[in-house]
């Protein structure tokens, strides 16, 4: 296990090793499988560019990565409507597995338990053929800002 001495810096891949840890993540297989059969909420925090150009895996909620803790937290003011405890189970996906498990572990560290996140991305689900929404041309936004 790699750890950070206190007040030492630590490389980005040693970050994430310890990140990882903390998360059982999900191949894009057992992903579908918790969102068909337990429910689990899709996050996709990829950035526009990406959305319009690879597509959007269906039923997911698209989250800007900057806009993550704000709109899950159970508790917030600007929390989407599906954010309704810290039991839910949380699938973030990006494009290719590595900002999501960041993303994840910041979640955990807001309650939510059961964060994490698709090992590959966007990309392995993909490659899984699992289902996508092709794009149409038109700019994929975040869902609407949830009232609580």
């Amino acid at each position: 296990m790699v750890t950070a001495v206190s007040g030492q810096p630590r490389s980005i891949d040693d970050h994430l090793a310890v990140v990882r840890e903390r998360l059982v993540r999900l191949t894009p297989a057992e992903a579908a499988a918790a969102a068909r059969d337990g429910g689990a909420l899709l996050v996709d925090i990829r950035y526009g560019a990406l959305r319009d150009r690879d597509g959007t895996v269906p039923g997911a909620v698209i989250v800007e990565r900057n806009e993550l803790e704000w709109r899950l937290d159970p508790q917030g003011s600007h929390r989407l409507p599906q954010a309704t405890g810290h039991d839910i189970p949380v699938v973030v996906f990006c494009n290719e597995g590595y900002a999501s498990s960041l993303a994840a572990a910041s979640l955990k560290d807001l309650g939510l338990h059961r964060a994490t996140d698709l090992v590959g991305g966007f990309q392995a689900w993909r490659a899984a053929g699992l289902p996508v929404t092709p794009p149409d041309g038109r700019p994929t936004v975040p869902d609407a800002w949830g009232t609580g």
